[in-house]
């Protein structure tokens, strides 16, 4: 009985999962920021383990999914939620939020969780981040990201793919491949932080300011561009 019961419970989170996930307020929106800012940090902050500088300031956007999710043990579902910022003539721009569902995206049976990064490399790939939905390996090339501080290696890899992903989990980052995952607009998640009118295009373009909250993030960003810049 108590396995029934178990099993019953399960498929009741499971099938309401997506409308909790679908739903955000500005209080959401200001979390997942810090989180993602908190993600980005400690990550560049590891010597020789971090994103290299060059492709932080070569990639035209960032996205940054937090591991914060627990329910990964129902059904094997794994559905995130973060954010992505775009490289504009003006700087990055204000976050525009998003969702990646199903592949391999990494969230661990018993809960534990995966903080997901992906680097838009060129036009192509910025033009999928734009839409409402794209599947990593069939709209979008995507291949493991190199991982440390010198970005000469990773040449052959800029060339190949217009994603490059990685993952962290128990404190190890790498480079991970997320064939087969989608991603898509978080549309909740722009209207409350910027209001119901907002375009994601606007976003892109400079055209809506930074919150305050997202501030921080962008300042982290701007600085391990500008180094990369610089050297």
């Amino acid at each position: 009985m108590s396995r029934n019961l178990l099993v019953v419970s399960a498929l009741v989170l499971f099938l309401g999962w997506p409308a909790v996930a679908s739903a955000s307020d500005r209080e959401d929106d200001v979390k997942r920021i810090q989180h993602a800012t908190t993600v980005f940090k400690e990550i560049m902050d590891t010597p020789d383990k971090g994103i290299p500088q060059e492709l932080l300031e070569t990639a035209k956007c960032i996205a940054i999914i937090p591991g914060e999710l627990k329910f990964a043990f129902i059904l094997g579902a794994n559905h995130g939620r973060g954010l992505a910022t775009c490289h504009t003539a003006h700087g990055w721009s204000a976050p525009m939020f998003v969702a990646i569902d199903g592949g391999s995206v990494g969230y661990q049976i018993g809960g534990s969780s995966t903080d997901i990064v992906m680097l838009f490399m060129n036009d192509r790939a910025l033009q999928n981040l734009l839409s409402d939905k794209f599947k990593l390996g069939a709209d979008a090339s995507v291949a493991a990201g190199p991982v440390g501080r010198d970005a000469a290696a990773s040449t052959d890899v800029k060339l190949r793919a217009e994603i490059l992903t990685y993952s962290r989990a128990k404190g190890v980052f790498a480079g991970v491949s997320l064939d087969g995952a989608v991603v898509q607009s978080d549309k909740s998640g722009d209207q409350a932080m910027y209001g119901e009118n907002v375009d994601r295009h606007d976003i892109y373009r400079g055209k809506v300011a930074v919150p305050e909250s997202a501030r921080p993030l962008l300042h982290e960003i701007r600085s391990y561009a500008a180094q990369a810049k610089a050297s």
